[in-house]
């Protein structure tokens, strides 16, 4: 009987056997239920994350999708039709002297045909075809948006899979806090707020200094005025 279905490095073992022009042989395990000890081949390995029954088995004009669980390898030599032992001859029947007796007397008797015994082939049972599953189609890749801030600065970026849609781009800070407020979570919100105040006040800070030193040079320039 059948093992308890493939292994990875057994998947892995068909994928190079495929990739050889090669058919590896596997045998059905109890998981495939009525087909359980039959005998297959592996013709494609699909996609695992469409779909669990990704092994393609081509089982006499049918190739239908299975998982893993339902095969196995099969075993050295499973398949091959044992020799068929040769009848020997059967030894020549002698036949006994004819006694001497008048032709025109006895008809002449013919010999019986001999009948060969007849092999009645019983037809095998065909096994019931098992429904082929529809394959789910493939989703597209998954989005993501990413909103990051560093070095002073709020940026936007975009990535669907491993394909960026759009490059890290500038945006303001109250765009930035909109974005957080569209995302009903407190503690996110809480830290763009804390940044932002944080600007806030070094900028009122770089804002004091500069109208400082505006003063120094406005009372400088009119000392110079007056001095004319």
């Amino acid at each position: 009987m059948a093992g308890q279905g493939l292994s990875t490095d057994e998947v892995q073992g068909i994928r190079e056997a495929l990739a050889a022009g090669r058919k590896p042989k596997v045998v059905f395990t109890a998981a495939a239920g009525q087909m359980a000890g039959q005998l297959g081949q592996v013709v494609e390995l699909t996609d695992p994350q469409v779909s669990e029954e990704f092994v393609v088995v081509r089982f006499g004009r049918d190739e239908l999708p299975f998982s893993p669980t339902d095969v196995a390898i099969a075993p050295k030599g499973a398949g091959r039709r044992p020799a068929e032992p040769k009848p020997e001859p059967e030894p020549p029947i002698e036949a006994a002297p004819a006694e001497p007796e008048f032709v025109l007397d006895t008809p002449a008797v013919p010999a019986p045909r001999r009948e060969e015994p007849r092999v009645e082939q019983q037809a095998e049972p065909k096994p019931a075809r098992r429904p082929v599953k529809a394959v789910k189609p493939k989703g597209p890749a998954g989005l993501t948006v990413t909103l990051a801030y560093a070095e002073g600065e709020w940026t936007v970026a975009a990535q669907q899979g491993a394909k960026a849609l759009a490059k890290p781009y500038v945006v303001k800070p109250a765009e930035a806090l909109r974005m957080v407020a569209l995302v009903d979570v407190p503690g996110v919100q809480e830290a763009v707020e804390q940044i932002l105040a944080a600007e806030r006040a070094e900028a009122e800070q770089q804002a004091e200094k500069l109208r400082a030193e505006l003063a120094e040079i406005e009372a400088r320039l009119a000392e110079l005025r007056e001095a004319r």
